[in-house]
């Protein structure tokens, strides 16, 4: 497998690959000609925005400062609302649905680390050598649609939050949150369920 299979696949992989800085250089090539651009110039802002994302829907609006890793990792549906100084580490997939509101400074993580240090360290690490001291895995995001995701709420790598949610502001969502709930807090657990679900929580 390539590094970029291992990546997609959520295997550990090499983050510092020639491809992978490839991608960094031209999202923040494209990110910079984004913060570059006035608010009102909306058609110009969107053409950036499709040249970044490896999808974008109708109606999406993207707040600045915003910061991506790749870009090309982000699929966004229609009637998408991103607020300012919001992060997507989109290492794998970011999938956000339809009708979702996310709110200042979130932040989306994909990437993450094994916790065992012997697993986190790269065997034979040494400067120079090419790879991260180190080692890396990504796993993706999915937001249903019609969430919304208060402020500074923190997604972890491998969440799926379903349909229909709303997230308190400030929550750490650790682990998957079912269609149609209120969750809230560090780590995000459901309160309640909504939208005519009844469902016990």
């Amino acid at each position: 497998m390539t590094e970029l299979e291992k990546c997609m696949a959520g295997e550990c992989y090499n983050c510092h690959d020639e491809i992978f800085l490839e991608f960094k250089a031209r999202a923040r090539a494209l990110l910079k000609d984004y913060h570059s651009v006035a608010y009102e110039q909306k058609e110009e802002k969107t053409g950036i925005l499709r040249q970044l994302f490896g999808h974008i829907g109708s109606n999406v609006s993207v707040g600045t400062p915003f910061i991506c890793d790749y870009g090309r990792n982000v699929y966004i549906g229609n009637n998408v609302s991103i607020n300012m100084n919001c992060t997507f580490v989109d290492c794998n997939e970011i999938r956000i649905g339809d009708c979702v509101m996310i709110a200042s400074n979130i932040q989306i993580y994909t990437a993450t680390h094994p916790v065992e240090l012997k697993e986190r360290l790269t065997e034979d690490w040494t400067r120079g050598c090419g790879k991260h001291f180190c080692q890396t895995y990504a796993l993706p995001v999915t937001i249903g649609s019609g969430c919304w995701l208060g402020g500074g709420v923190i997604v972890l790598p491998g969440v799926t939050i379903g349909e229909g949610c709303v997230i308190g502001a400030g929550s750490v969502v650790t682990k998957d949150i079912p269609a149609n709930s209120v969750a809230v807090g560090n780590p995000c657990r459901v309160i309640r369920k909504i939208n005519g679900d009844e469902q016990d929580v």
